[in-house]
């Protein structure tokens, strides 16, 4: 799933109540996290590009919808990084590189094919948000246990909206 941080990540004072020896491993675990919202932002917004078919207005919107989520999700996380004294790595190239997110379907054009990547894709981060509950409660870190809950809350509701396109 994610790549693992290699090097300690660059900090700042903060007087946040985190216990100081979990501050790095919470701006690793948020920053690979950051790197998949900005990688799934990205695909969803290609998708609300270029999806064609019978059902593009509503697709269209839809999409557009999950994505403004998403861009919400990547301020939320970089800003929990640097509410820890952290740097939050999320530019495009970094986010490219630390990713756990697969590839978006890029030979997908009408909206059955859309929905289906992204249905795939956006179930996978919705997965690897709900992994990295499991993983903030076990450094003592209640806010950002719960930052990752809210965000996973509204994931699995973006997922149900997607999903519904493909069911019977």
């Amino acid at each position: 799933m994610a790549k693992a941080a290699t090097a300690p990540a660059r900090t700042y004072p903060s007087s946040v109540g985190v216990p100081e020896n979990n501050r790095q491993a919470l701006i690793s675990l948020l920053n690979l996290r950051l790197a998949d919202s900005v990688d799934i932002h990205s695909q969803v917004k290609w998708a609300h590009w270029n999806v064609k078919g019978k059902d593009f207005y509503q697709l269209h919107l839809l999409f557009d919808s999950i994505a403004t989520h998403l861009e919400d999700h990547v301020d939320t996380i970089a800003e929990r990084v640097a509410a820890l004294g952290g740097t939050a790595n999320g530019t495009i190239r970094e986010s490219a590189a630390k990713s756990s997110i697969p590839e978006a379907d890029l030979n997908a054009a009408d909206g059955p094919a859309m929905v289906k990547f992204l249905v795939h894709n956006v179930g996978h981060y919705t997965n690897a948000l709900r992994t990295a509950v499991k993983e903030a409660e076990g450094l003592d870190d209640a806010v950002t246990v719960d930052l990752f809950t809210s965000i996973t809350r509204e994931m699995d509701k973006d997922l149900w909206f997607l999903e519904a396109h493909i069911q019977a």
